[in-house]
């Protein structure tokens, strides 16, 4: 190679790293969003589940999530899964996880050739190769034939706008489903009218894919507009019965269980066609409405350019710097999945209730995953979104006052999922922490009613899990609870579990209730919460169900939820204390916990043990929490890939956790300011604080972090040293700066 030759490649090389170094400084905090992370069905071991997450496009707390779907989905299935390899429409859907049930949904399908009106005959195959994914757009090519098809995504909070690139064809469609039924326990019918002259089709999907673990409401409608930017005039309904569709060719009205519609046009090469669609649970006057306030138009980039500026707005309230881009986009999509739900449902300024089937005045949302989010999801929203927490409270509130109970898991209405109610320690949590703009009497009346009444048949009743019917669950097993200071396995299911979380929810309503003078109710909630002892097995070393008769059960796996003895074993998040007593002191709680993790009974795809790693804090070892919290913010649990959650996000809960994992601290306890001190894995994290008009930065150091340099030396919050490994919310909403010094081997005097 000549000389020249050997400088102008330098040139070059030169050039385009600078390029690159240009291009990573220039992006902003929603360009290292990946949504496909969490997608795959499969799990980081054989065995374990896959994230759990979609590829949704629109803003933060959309009402409507507007997906590409690649599946079928139900009740443990998702509309997208990542190793799935042909698209079946572009859907609006209300799926908030993979175990819970969507509802009120629609989709639509771009087509060329022959008229295949069901989901598996009108799949199209495409490669990831050939797909963008990002939380204010999405992209897909399907190929058909020896042609393709080009489908993308933008979107409002309730409405979106499909922009869908055809080749040269005299068969062009668009296939319409407004309902799917294939199998379901309840007999749902569907609706859609065509109105050419309006160039849209309106209808509604009344399912709810979840509606046997609850009541009956028989007004529940999702409500859609569908609108084509061209005239409608080859057109027709079509239903399945036995999964053989039925063409109605002429028709302009279609009502069933799997049905929709079709339009046929002819497109030039490229040509493009736009397709709208607006939702609404309230009517259809409504879905007009939200298309009204929020995609007037057809400019595309428009809707875009304005998702695109309202995500960078809220992710940009936590800013990362010195990190690698690896750990950018990791954080930036856990940050990203943080702020999906709880969804709203409310409609500017109207809401439909599933918890008494009418029309309200308010802001609304839905769907909280509790029994995850209370742990760490919920406390994480009190420093980045603030202006929501009390609506959000707000709308469990006037769930209690429709339906007379607080949910516990709202998908829409109530369910029989999971244990005990965790809207008690989100409630209390905030009130504490000082988010009261609701009805403080209100608040505490309906999370005093958890604690003190037992359910209807509350002893008829074994209250497994997903227990099908209408009879709400609330905390089954309360009345032994109360009457024998545990809930035995042989008269309620989970029973081990049930206790201990119980316990949790009381501990959290105590402190709100000694914030207001109710000493009585204080004192009776503080000895429930203790309740937890009676079923620890000193003999074993365990907690163990008890039987009725006081007997403990032969099987010491018996009376867990989603595990066993070893998952439970440090449950009593609120009584640490207490429970370092039970296994005899700090040395030997310490044995216990060190055998929990050094033989693998720790599992981070589950959120019953998420606390775990931070109660070395209190038993004086805060080096062993800091090494702990290197390894499971780590690729263990983390990655930058599809294949990047370990375990079900469950709506926001695995990346919270991470999300305080690398800021280093964590909220431990629901209903106290406090935080156990962890280990920050970032040089600097600063918080966008804006709480109550007043807004603030709360920046985190981490001196010499590096790999080595896993340990805190000592730490400073604005120049005075902190002595212990916790701090609390008043001290992060009042500071200013916080200093990590790390080092390379623990200093057992970091916190003395």
């Amino acid at each position: 190679m000549k000389l020249n030759q050997i400088s102008s490649g330098i040139i070059f090389l030169f050039s385009l790293l600078m390029t690159l170094s240009g291009l990573a400084q220039n992006k902003e905090a929603v360009d290292y969003v990946n949504p496909l992370i969490g997608t795959p069905e499969a799990g980081f071991k054989e065995g374990l589940d896959g994230g759990g997450t979609m590829p949704c496009v629109g803003p933060p707390f959309a009402m409507t999530n507007f997906v590409v779907q690649t599946s079928e989905n139900k009740i443990s299935r998702m509309p997208y899964v990542y190793e799935d390899t042909s698209v079946l429409g572009f859907m609006a859907t209300h799926q908030p996880t993979v175990w819970m049930g969507d509802y009120g949904y629609v989709s639509v399908m771009p087509q060329v050739g022959d008229l295949r009106l069901l989901p598996k005959e009108r799949a199209l195959p495409y490669s990831h190769d050939d797909e963008v994914s990002k939380p204010h757009y999405y992209s897909v090519t399907m190929e058909t034939g020896n042609q393709s098809i080009k489908g993308e995504i933008a979107a409002d909070s309730r409405t979106s706008l499909f922009r869908f690139t055809y080749p040269e064809s005299d068969q062009s469609h668009m296939i319409i489903q407004g309902i799917n039924i294939t199998e379901n326990k309840k007999p749902f019918q569907g609706y859609l009218q065509v109105n050419a002259d309006k160039r849209e089709i309106t209808g509604y999907n009344p399912q709810r894919m979840s509606s046997h673990l609850g009541p009956d409401i028989p007004n529940f409608k999702g409500y859609f507009i569908i609108q084509i930017d061209r005239d409608i005039k080859d057109f027709g309904t079509w239903n399945s019965f036995r999964n053989e569709p039925q063409i109605t060719v002429s028709g302009t009205e279609q009502k069933g269980a799997r049905m929709g519609a079709y339009i046929s046009f002819k497109t030039k090469k490229d040509e493009q066609v736009k397709v709208k669609i607006a939702t609404s649970f309230i009517s259809i006057e409504q879905a007009r409405k939200n298309l009204e306030n929020e995609i007037p138009h057809w400019d595309f980039d428009k809707v875009v350019k304005k998702t695109r500026s309202v995500w960078q707005d809220n992710l940009s309230r936590i800013e990362v710097n010195e990190a690698s881009e690896e750990q950018k986009s990791i954080f930036y999509t856990a940050l990203f999945h943080t702020m999906l739900f709880p969804r709203e449902f409310s409609e500017y300024g109207r809401y439909y209730s599933p918890f008494d089937d009418k029309i309200h005045e308010g802001v609304s949302y839905n769907d909280y995953s509790l029994w995850d989010t209370f742990r760490a999801l919920h406390p994480l929203l009190h420093f980045t979104q603030p202006e929501r927490v009390s609506p959000m409270i707000q709308s469990l509130l006037q769930m209690y006052q429709e339906g007379g109970w607080l949910p516990k898991w709202p998908n829409p209405t109530y369910s029989n999922i999971m244990i005990s109610t965790h809207a008690d320690a989100v409630i209390a949590d905030a009130y504490i922490k000082g988010f009261r703009d609701y009805d403080i009497d209100l608040a505490y009346e309906a999370i005093r009613k958890d604690a003190m009444h037992p359910p209807l048949r509350d002893t008829e009743k074994l209250w497994g899990d997903r227990d099908e019917g209408k009879l709400y669950e609330a905390r089954g097993g309360l009345t032994y609870y109360h009457s024998l200071g545990y809930v035995p396995s042989d008269k309620t299911r989970e029973a081990v579990t049930r206790t201990i979380e119980f316990g949790i929810d009381d501990y959290a309503i105590a402190q709100m209730a000694k914030k207001l003078g109710k000493t009585e109710d204080y004192s009776r909630l503080m000895d429930w919460s203790k309740n937890y002892k009676n079923l620890f097995n000193k003999k074993i070393g365990f907690m163990n169900a008890r039987l009725f008769n006081g007997e403990w059960a032969k099987n010491t796996q018996e009376g867990f939820t989603e595990g066993g003895r070893w998952t439970y074993l440090f449950g009593a998040m609120h009584d640490i204390e207490g429970s370092i007593e039970l296994f005899g002191g700090k040395e030997a709680f310490v044995a216990k916990l060190n055998e929990n993790f050094e033989d693998n009974h720790y599992r981070h795809d589950n959120e019953p043990g998420h606390h775990y790693a931070y109660l070395f804090n209190y038993a004086e070892q805060p080096w062993k929490t800091q090494e702990l919290i290197r390894k499971h913010t780590s690729v263990e649990n983390y990655r930058n890939s599809p294949l990047g959650i370990n375990g079900n996000d469950d709506c926001g809960q695995m990346s919270a956790w991470y999300v305080f994992g690398v800021m280093g601290f964590y909220p431990v306890t629901p209903g106290t300011e406090v935080f156990a001190i962890g280990a920050p894995q970032f040089p600097k994290i600063t918080l966008k604080l804006n709480h109550k008009e007043k807004k603030k930065d709360f920046t985190i150091v981490a001196n010499n972090l590096s790999k080595e340099n896993m340990y805190i030396q000592s730490l400073k919050l604005d120049g005075k040293r902190i002595n212990e490994p916790f701090i609390t919310y008043t001290q992060i909403m009042k500071g200013s700066k916080l200093v990590f010094e790390m080092g390379p081997t623990p200093n057992y005097k970091a916190f003395k």
